[in-house]
C-alpha cells in the first residue's frame, strides 16, 4: 500500500538522498522525532545554513515535511515521511546504480547500528517496554506471489499504524519512538542455476 506518506522512490529523489549529510539528518529525524535546522545542526556539527539547505533538498524530494503548526515566527520544524525503495531496479540502471548501492549500504549500516543500540539499551530499559517489542527472523519457502502477498499484508499493517499515530505529539506520556525493520527477500536463487 503506497500513498502520499509512503511512496516509491524515483531516480531524482534517490540521487537527492544519496548524500551523507542528508542521510544523517533523515536518520536523526527518524530516531528523535521532529526538529529544527538549528537543533539538527548542533547534533551533526554543521552550520545552520548548510543544514537548512540539506533539509530543503530533503523536502524537495518528499523525504521530510514542514510542521507549520509547531514553528514560531521563521522557525521551521521538520518531520519525516515514509518511502520505499526498489533497490534492484536502481542497481541495474547505470544512471542510478552508484547512488542505489550507496543508499542500500547506508540502510544496512543504519539497521545494524539501531539493533546494536537496542541491544545496549535493552539491558537497562524498563522490562515492559522490552517484552512489548520483538526481534524475529523466520525462513519460509514461498512462491513469488506469496512473497508479494506477504509484503502487501505487512505493509498494510504498518501503514495503518502509521496513519493512527502520525500526528501524535512527542510529549504524549508512556510513548517511545519505535523503529520497525521489515525485510522480505529471496536467498539462494543463484545456487539453483549453478551446475553440480
Amino acid at each position: 500500500m503506497m500513498d502520499d506518506k509512503t511512496r516509491n522512490l524515483g531516480a531524482s529523489a534517490l540521487k537527492g538522498l544519496s548524500h551523507p549529510v542528508r542521510l544523517r539528518l533523515l536518520e536523526l529525524l527518524e530516531q528523535h522525532g521532529p526538529a529544527t535546522a538549528t537543533q539538527l545542526a548542533a547534533r551533526i556539527g554543521e552550520n545552520t545554513g548548510a543544514t537548512s539547505y540539506h533539509l530543503r533538498q530533503l523536502e524537495r524530494h518528499g523525504f521530510i515535511e514542514d510542521m507549520p503548526e509547531r514553528g514560531k515566527g521563521k522557525e521551521r520544524w521538520w518531520r519525516t515521511r515514509g518511502f520505499s525503495l526498489d533497490g534492484d531496479r536502481f542497481r541495474r540502471d547505470p544512471e542510478t546504480a552508484e547512488a542505489a548501492e550507496f543508499l542500500l549500504a547506508e540502510m544496512v549500516r543504519q539497521r545494524g547500528a539501531e539493533l546494536a543500540r537496542w541491544l545496549e539499551e535493552s539491558r537497562t530499559s524498563p522490562r515492559p517496554w522490552i517484552t512489548a517489542g520483538v526481534n524475529s527472523r523466520v525462513a519460509l519457502r514461498l512462491t513469488r506471489d506469496e512473497l508479494a502477498g506477504l509484503v502487501r499484508e505487512v505493509s498494510g499493517v504498518l501503514d495503518a499504524y502509521y496513519d493512527r499515530v502520525r500526528e501524535r505529539d512527542e510529549e504524549v506520556p508512556d510513548t517511545a519512538r519505535v523503529i520497525v525493520h521489515f525485510d522480505a527477500f529471496p536467498v539462494g536463487l543463484g545456487e539453483r542455476e549453478k551446475p553440480d
